[in-house]
């Protein structure tokens, strides 16, 4: 066994653990905040590195290069995905007391239409 099928072993365990964390989080946070923070944070880490430990496990393949697209897809798509989910909580009035300074108040308020 090389040191890069190590290497790869130990990233693609540890992206698995992140990804099983950010699962549980994702089942037993509270409030809508929280389970956001829980699905974005760690679970686009733990896939970057599950995909690190399968681009050292496949260096000279094809594949590569598809592993690298997900990557770049996953970066740019989840924290748009999570804004947009924490404007929708917000609007809908699902977010509690967590909020120690609201500045989408003012954004609100402005956007609103004058009578």
């Amino acid at each position: 066994m090389s040191s890069l099928d190590l290497m790869a072993g130990v990233l693609v365990l540890g992206g698995s653990a992140l990804a099983l964390t950010a699962a549980i989080g994702v089942l037993r946070f509270p409030d809508t905040l929280t389970r956001m923070h829980a699905a974005t944070k760690p679970q686009v880490l733990g896939l970057l590195l599950v995909l690190a430990g399968a681009t050292i496990r496949l260096s000279g393949n094809a594949d590569v290069g598809m592993l690298i697209l997900t990557a770049m897809f996953t970066l740019i798509t989840a924290p748009v995905v999570a804004h947009r989910v924490g404007q929708l909580a917000y609007r809908e009035q699902k977010v509690g007391d967590e909020l120690t300074v609201d500045e989408m108040r003012d954004d609100t308020e402005r956007a609103k239409p004058k009578p």
